[in-house]
């Protein structure tokens, strides 16, 4: 008898923590690694949000509270959701949970059955992926091209819809890519999931980058498209737009309140409840006017940053890369790079067995980080099924100027060290 269930075998994870071991090691020797890897902003926690947590800690409210999430909370959410998509939500369709990510493996607990199928964008927050199998699902990955601005259209999707779609992730404004769907690309995914899919297929509308747009670019949720809120959940919570990824507040406005009732009967078997100070603090950040004004100064921050990274990368030869619409991360293409400094051929040179567990881009970013000392992701952080010739890197750009700078200027300089690659890739580091 195995100690681990065989389904153990199957859920995979996320790199952007896994690759914190390998950052420690890098800088075992002294040297500083400029992080680049991780999803969070590095802004502090506003002071109105923060007074409110310490207010509730001071009046005792530390017990047990609704599994559903506590009604003001609720309430806010629902009156923020209906003024910003134009629906009528109650509260009662609202559930609150410990963050974005628990929504994503429940939903597919919840809804999904052995066999079905689950399509979600590639590259895309790599959990939609790592729970499909997990669950007995069939993943159906829509993998974004960056020609079209790594954004879908109504084409793409239809190629993949099935009798047996169950489940359609969408998340826009994009991690890894910053991409944001024009309101016609919206329309079109709409039109196609209406016409094609079952009448029990859910859009799980991942909107937790909704207020980090760039360009004076307004959110847009897909909800809003007539006949697409009977079938759409919502989603998001306060780690990006309110800078409190340890906050882990986050939250679901479902379909129906049976839904809802469903997902609080989950709540109770796995987590209780979520504290009920940091929900009192999170209903203050979505409700005051001055949650406005810092998220206005992180946006222009994030987007003066991404006009600097994105200009100093197309300056390096071997890389290319878009100017997101939005979230705070840019996603450089760095086929080039990875052919100038030997990547590919050294990727190629490894065993079948090896390539499965790496990529040209992870070699890359290995070398990026040991030799160069600057921490990103690689393409195959964010899915990888189907994955394999595809050679990218995220940034997150949630990081100080000057250490943004300073990173294109070490990555400008790897991606020009052929001699320095092949000294690495010979100390047999292929993955972390």
């Amino acid at each position: 008898m195995a100690l681990f269930a065989d389904r153990m075998r199957l859920i995979d994870t996320e790199n952007a923590f896994a690759v914190g071991p390998a950052i420690c090691e890098a800088e075992a020797g002294g040297d500083r690694v400029i992080r680049c890897n991780i999803g969070e902003p590095d802004f502090e926690l506003a002071d109105h949000v923060r007074e409110e947590v310490k207010r509730q800690l001071d009046a005792c409210n530390t017990h047990y509270s609704d599994p559903q999430g506590i009604f003001g909370l609720r309430e806010a959410i629902a009156e923020q959701i209906s003024a910003t998509r134009g629906l009528e939500v109650s509260p009662d369709r609202v559930v609150v949970f410990p963050g974005v990510k628990p929504a994503i493996g429940l939903c597919q607990q919840a809804y999904v059955g052995s066999g079905d199928e689950i399509i979600y964008p590639s590259p895309g927050f790599p959990i939609y992926e790592s729970f499909t199998r997990y669950v007995g699902a069939t993943p159906r990955p829509l993998h974004l091209r960056e020609e079209t601005g790594f954004t879908l259209g109504g084409r793409d999707l239809e190629e993949l819809i099935s009798d047996r779609t169950k489940l359609v992730y969408l998340n826009f404004p994009s991690n890894p890519t910053g991409g944001v769907a024009t309101p016609e690309q919206l329309a079109e995914i709409a039109e196609v999931i209406l016409d094609r899919a079952s009448k029990e297929v859910r859009v799980f509308s991942d909107e937790v980058y909704e207020h980090i747009l760039f360009d004076g670019a307004t959110h847009r949720s897909i909800a809003s498209i007539p006949g697409m809120e009977k079938i759409t959940i919502v989603v998001s919570g306060v780690s990006k737009s309110y800078s409190w990824t340890g906050g882990r507040v986050g939250w679901a406005v479902f379909p129906t309140e049976d839904e809802a009732l469903e997902f609080r009967n989950l709540n109770i078997n796995y987590f209780s409840c979520m504290p009920a100070y940091n929900q009192e603090g999170a209903r203050v950040a979505i409700t005051s006017p001055e949650s406005a004004l810092c998220i206005r100064e992180m946006i222009e921050s994030f987007q003066s940053r991404r006009d600097v990274v994105v200009e100093a990368l197309e300056a390096i030869d071997g890389i290319s890369c878009q100017r997101p619409g939005g979230a705070f991360y840019v996603f450089p293409n760095i086929a080039g790079a990875c052919e100038r400094i030997g990547a590919i051929d050294a990727f190629e040179s490894l065993s079948p067995e090896t390539r499965e567990q790496t990529s040209p881009s992870t070699l890359f970013q290995l070398f990026l980080l040991f030799r160069y000392h600057v921490a990103t992701m690689d393409r195959r952080s964010f899915g990888r099924i189907g994955a394999e010739d595809k050679h990218y890197i995220r940034i997150s750009i949630a990081t100080a100027l000057e250490d943004l700078e300073e990173a294109v200027v070490r990555i400008g300089a790897a991606s020009a060290d052929r001699a320095g690659f092949a000294d690495f890739f010979a100390e047999g580091r292929y993955r972390y």
